[in-house]
């Protein structure tokens, strides 16, 4: 039986595609939006912050930065916690080490020059100059500040046990000297105030300095655990 006109127009079934399975580069894409956020944190700061610009940068729908970060906010912390556990475990692997209060003063001072260029320096003081208008933003940022002063009372009183010196005041007050010390001197040279003026690393070499007129000749023994 001839095919009608009607029959010989009807177009072949359309191949079926298999269903497509579940992406598997999200954390390619989570790391895209915190590079690029990182940049425009440093760059251009808090308050210039726009997820739209992000996404734009990092090649990505800015519906993706709700989706991995739910929002600028915790999408900043992000950005601070992926560098932050990093420099925390890099410094308390140098407190741990058996060196000299003064060599570890030393290699903390590199370590700060290394943070500078990175842009790290600026990050923090970004997100604490927010921190004084966003409530909600200060409650997660301070915590993650007082890490490095915990981090810090710890090394000195390791410090204080393994060398015997008797001191009139206490390792958390060495601490906060040390802790606030550096905040400053980092807002300072966030700021662009120059060497001429701040005098920032003239105090950081001053005291290296002490701490080494302090030691005297020889290192301090580890005290042995009793077994």
């Amino acid at each position: 039986m001839d095919k009608s006109p009607v029959q010989s127009r009807r177009r072949p079934a359309a191949a079926k595609h298999p269903a497509r399975g579940p992406r598997t580069d999200g954390a390619n894409t989570r790391t895209l939006i915190l590079d690029a956020a990182r940049r425009r944190l440093i760059e251009q700061g808090y308050a210039s912050l726009n997820v739209r610009d992000i996404a734009r940068d990092a090649g990505v729908n800015h519906a993706l930065i709700g989706y991995h970060f739910n929002g600028k906010q915790q999408l900043v912390l992000a950005v601070l916690d992926e560098v932050n556990t990093r420099l925390l475990e890099r410094q308390s692997r140098m407190y741990a080490e058996p060196a000299r209060a003064s060599q570890k003063w030393r290699q903390a001072c590199g370590f700060y020059e290394e943070d500078l260029q990175s842009g790290y320096v600026k990050l923090v003081m970004e997100l604490m100059g927010a921190s004084f208008h966003d409530e909600a933003l200060r409650r997660e940022f301070t915590p993650r500040l007082l890490a490095w002063q915990s981090l810090i009372e710890g090394a000195v009183d390791s410090f204080i046990a393994e060398s015997g010196v008797q001191l009139p005041v206490s390792a958390r007050a060495i601490s906060a000297w040390i802790t606030w010390f550096w905040m400053g001197m980092e807002a300072s040279m966030a700021l662009g105030i120059p060497e001429e003026q701040g005098h920032q690393r003239e105090a950081l070499d001053a005291m290296a300095k002490l701490l080494r007129g302090a030691e005297g000749a020889d290192p301090p023994a580890r005290k042995r655990r009793k077994p």
